[in-house]
């Protein structure tokens, strides 16, 4: 006979909350960051997010949005509202239920995605800046963002880098070639044609799926390839 503690229990709670931990460096390429987002959330993900300081002078030039630590869900949902073209509110009829979020700062080094201990999926980087790369490779964890892309390499999580700069150094070069060694997916942002895009916000969502592809969350951002030269135009 089981004992009470070997009985199964219908009631049980559910399994720890394990979060996708997004990071925003201060590459150009904010809207890339904004369609992971999405996409993670339309598909039932928990997301923790962490913006670095660079990232956020990075998207207020980018969307005249500025990024404040004590409003940071109101200013989340405005940048998660706006198109990839600059149209405000592009998503608002679409936008995902942001009640899964958790918003980290990004000089607080006791945060929980610093520890190896907190139940993350992974992290996504989205852009990665040749700082941030840098700061990886060496695994400097001079914020939080870096510490937690270190703790992702030790703890042998999914950890997938999404590069934006051009042209690359010699220097970034090696360093990318590192982080591919320590296990990490480097995903340089660069769209594809392929699929058809028209519009600008095709461009980034192909990159954003691409980056979702490498975590292995589903997503139907772009049109896969069919094996059928002009498949994409024949739609």
């Amino acid at each position: 006979m089981q004992s009470p503690q070997q009985q199964p229990n219908d009631d049980a709670a559910p399994g720890p909350r394990r979060p996708w931990v997004v990071g925003v460096s201060g590459a150009s390429g904010t809207p890339y960051a904004a369609a992971v987002l999405r996409a993670l959330l339309h598909a039932g993900e928990s997301v923790d997010l962490v913006i670095s300081r660079a990232s956020r002078l990075t998207l207020l030039d980018e969307t005249g949005i500025s990024f404040r630590d004590a409003h940071w869900r109101a200013d989340l949902q405005t940048w998660l509202a706006r198109g990839a073209d600059g149209t405000p509110d592009f998503f608002a009829g679409a936008l995902p239920d942001l009640d899964d979020v958790r918003y980290w700062s990004a000089g607080d080094l006791a945060a929980g995605p610093s520890s190896g201990s907190y139940p993350a999926r992974g992290m996504l980087i989205v852009p990665a800046s040749t700082a941030c790369v840098a700061g990886v490779a060496l695994g400097l964890s001079k914020d939080l963002l870096q510490r937690t892309a270190s703790v992702t390499l030790k703890e042998r999580r999914k950890l997938v880098v999404a590069v934006r700069e051009t042209p690359l150094s010699g220097q970034t070069l090696k360093q990318l070639v590192a982080l591919d060694e320590a296990g990490a997916v480097v995903l340089p942002a660069s769209p594809a044609f392929y699929a058809g895009a028209t519009h600008i916000q095709e461009l980034v969502d192909f990159v954003a799926g691409r980056v979702l592809d490498a975590a292995g969350v589903p997503h139907t951002l772009y049109r896969r390839w069919k094996g059928a030269i002009g498949g994409s135009r024949a739609e």
